[in-house]
């Protein structure tokens, strides 16, 4: 699909082991700065129960989850927006993405290394966005340049974007990101154009320990995040990475031994998933079972797209069961005889967990 959420975050604060937790691959993830040169990208399973929950009832030959693809990108220090570190290669990194996890290390552990002496969580989450502000300033004033003397020949179009450019400088002159909230329809067509890291959704990951004190450090973020309307998700991050190594019967017995749900990278795959405005429906069969990713309020032709260009371009109708009543209701002829399968239209708009089987002709 070829979205992307990027794994940000000070030198040493777990990324890379997180990264390697959650892609089970095996990069280096060592103890020093700029261990992460190039970014990392691997493409993770997005869990969904309900795949198991159609599975029982369809028995298909194959089942095929939705996908992300998440990407490790090198530490950041401060400066990185005047190039400090790697700063210019990591902001054009970000630049890619289109959603962020921030890591911010919760736990103090003499043992490893702190880019600034000690931890301090909020401090820390603050460097990254600071630069990322600092950045988007510096991207608003070249883009001012090019513009303002158009602007004085009496371009009207572009004397809009120089108004916007002044809105976008103020909020971010605050210390605040961008939201597209503050601004109408017509403004943020604009404004995306502008390509500013501030505007991506982003949310935190707690790296904590339970052999090191971490609370406070975690509530700290915690209540940073609300300020700003983010959400934080602690994970015990070399934990995380153990867990993810071993087989699936350990894995069940290992989480039932500590009373833990499900592995915490699952939560953050579905968060990225979420924050990235995404959702899924299924199309399934004896031969496969498989959940295709939309962005949110897709049309049931641009959803037939996603599986082949021809479904959108003949497409006729959509043959759709919600997946509340294809489980209730044991399958798609129990849906079909009890009126539960709808023919959709054009208009149509893809819900969450659709089941659908589309008509077309080309």
């Amino acid at each position: 699909m070829g979205f992307k959420c990027g794994i940000v975050g000070l030198p040493n604060v777990g990324k890379s082991t997180l990264f390697n937790a959650i892609t089970k691959s095996s990069i280096p993830a060592e103890n020093f700065p700029f261990c992460t040169i190039e970014p990392n990208i691997g493409v993770v399973e997005v869990p969904d129960s309900r795949l198991d929950q159609l599975q029982n009832i369809i028995q298909s030959k194959k089942v095929i989850p939705a996908s992300l693809n998440l990407v490790d990108i090198a530490g950041l220090v401060k400066g990185a927006s005047e190039g400090e570190g790697l700063g210019n290669s990591f902001l054009s990194n970000i630049r890619e993405m289109n959603a962020l996890a921030h890591v911010v290390r919760c736990f103090d552990d003499p043992n490893i290394t702190h880019v600034d002496g000690e931890v301090d969580a909020v401090r820390d989450a603050e460097v990254i966005n600071l630069e990322l502000v600092f950045a988007d300033l510096s991207t608003l004033s070249r883009r001012r340049e090019k513009i303002e003397k158009k602007v004085r020949s009496g371009d009207k179009a572009l004397s809009e974007e120089l108004i916007l450019i002044d809105k976008c400088e103020e909020l971010l002159q605050k210390g605040n990101f961008l939201d597209e909230t503050s601004f109408n329809e017509d403004e943020i067509q604009i404004v995306r154009s502008f390509q500013l890291l501030t505007m991506k959704p982003i949310f935190y990951i707690a790296n904590i320990s339970d052999g090191y004190h971490s609370d406070k450090h975690f509530k700290n973020l915690k209540n940073y995040a609300e300020s700003m309307y983010q959400d934080v998700i602690p994970v015990q991050i070399k934990l995380e990475e153990e867990i993810s190594v071993l087989d699936e019967t350990e894995k069940k017995e290992f989480l039932l031994l500590e009373g833990i749900e499900e592995p915490a990278l699952n939560k953050i795959i579905r968060k990225g998933f979420k924050i990235l405005g995404l959702e899924t429906f299924f199309t399934a069969g004896p031969n496969e079972l498989r959940a295709w990713t939309i962005n949110k309020g897709s049309l049931a032709p641009q959803a037939a797209g996603k599986i082949h260009t021809d479904f959108e371009r003949g497409f006729i109708k959509a043959e759709t069961i919600s997946f509340n009543d294809f489980i209730s209701l044991g399958g798609e002829s129990a849906a079909k005889e009890n009126g539960k399968l709808r023919l959709e239209g054009k208009d149509y708009v893809v819900k969450d967990g659709d089941i659908i089987h589309f008509k077309f002709n080309v």
